[in-house]
């Protein structure tokens, strides 16, 4: 992949993804967009610098930074009142409780574990991509991700009280 062409397909086969990272990391759709929209200037901007094997992490530093950078303003996730939510099938029910689960679960982590468990597990980065995209130490990614996993686990494993999570 060169030139402008080549960031063209690029950006086309990893938006949605971008955007599903900050989303993870913000719980907002709006800023999510944002953020993938800024990372992907960026990337553009650096593309004969970063092409390659190393471009996908670095986006990901960036939609990471871009995030982070509008942390002043708190996780929030605000739903229309005047729109009810559809849903296709009772079997798609659970599938969306495990998911809003999830993202409240998400939403309780402070924002340097949220976003090395979002950036570790769902953007599959490495430890050390991970590391460098937050600008953190190898050590603390560890650490964050261990005690985020944990916070989450200790939220959405199912106990006898909540054996319906």
């Amino acid at each position: 992949m060169s030139g402008e062409r080549g960031f063209a397909e690029f950006a086309e086969s990893t938006w949605r993804e971008l955007r599903r990272t900050a989303y993870l990391m913000c719980g907002d759709w709006e800023r999510a967009e944002d953020a993938a929209q800024d990372a992907l200037v960026k990337v553009f901007a650096s593309w004969r610098r970063v092409r390659g094997p190393r471009v996908r992490a670095y986006a990901h530093k960036v939609v990471a930074s871009a995030v982070l950078d509008q942390g002043g303003r708190p996780w929030r996730r605000e739903r229309a009142t005047d729109v009810l939510p559809e849903v296709a099938a009772a079997d798609r029910t659970l599938d969306l409780d495990r998911k809003d689960a999830l993202l409240r679960a998400l939403a309780t982590l402070g924002p340097g574990q949220r976003a090395c468990v979002v950036l570790r597990y769902q953007a599959d980065l490495t430890e050390a991509e991970t590391a460098r995209a937050l600008g953190i130490s190898l050590g603390t990614v560890k650490s964050q991700t261990s005690r985020g996993l944990a916070a989450l686990r200790a939220l959405l494993e199912p106990t006898p009280e909540r054996d319906d999570v």
